[in-house]
């Protein structure tokens, strides 16, 4: 972190700040409270003071996470007043752009996901909310054969396998950060192409 950041955020938000760098690099039993203090450039002391423990603080990163993760999906899918090609344009384009500046946040989630997968439908009911959502009912007014949860399953699929296979994309091209971004942003428009072609 640098030190103009860390001057302008309290203690309590350098230390959540680090935890969530943390966290999202190694994972939960990997992480000691001393790398995440040491990290925030604060004592020991202060993080059990605000947080109480490991347990909390991490139960506290990875439900914002959860929240920005799904967040991009959840609003737009209740929005009867955007079409059905603006939820996909405009999921694409803010799902990738997250996904390049929290580039651990995919396999962060999806581990931790699968490690707790009733808490996460608890945080983020996003299958349950899909069969009642303008979503839906978009799809299926345009294709009426067409089933919600297998279009929904393709599109986020699209959408998080690359960032699911950087390290090996990148080994194999090899590709630098900067041409895996380009990369990415050139995905936006065959994603966007791609779902029109499955929904027509």
């Amino acid at each position: 972190m640098s030190q103009s950041l860390r001057e302008k955020l309290s203690a309590e938000e350098q230390l959540k700040e680090a935890a969530r760098r943390i966290f999202l690099r190694k994972g939960y039993a990997a992480t000691r409270t001393r790398d995440i203090a040491e990290e925030a450039g604060q004592n020991l002391a202060l993080l059990n003071y605000y947080f109480r423990s490991k347990q909390n603080l991490f139960n506290l990163v990875l439900r914002e996470n959860t929240q920005q993760f799904f967040g991009v999906v959840a609003p737009l899918f209740h929005d009867a007043a955007t079409t059905l090609d603006e939820k996909i344009e405009l999921i694409t384009s803010q799902y990738i752009d997250l996904l390049l500046q929290q580039p651990e946040m995919p396999m962060f989630v999806l581990s931790e996901l699968r490690a707790n997968p009733t808490w996460f439908s608890q945080q983020a009911p996003l299958m349950q909310q899909l069969a009642h959502s303008a979503f839906a009912r978009q799809l299926v007014e345009r294709q009426p054969a067409a089933e919600p949860v297998q279009v929904f399953l393709t599109f986020i699929g699209m959408l998080l396998f690359p960032f699911i296979l950087k390290p090996v994309v990148q080994a194999a091209e090899p590709l630098g950060e900067a041409a895996f971004a380009q990369l990415m942003h050139e995905r936006k428009a065959l994603v966007v192409r791609w779902m029109s072609l499955i929904i027509e």
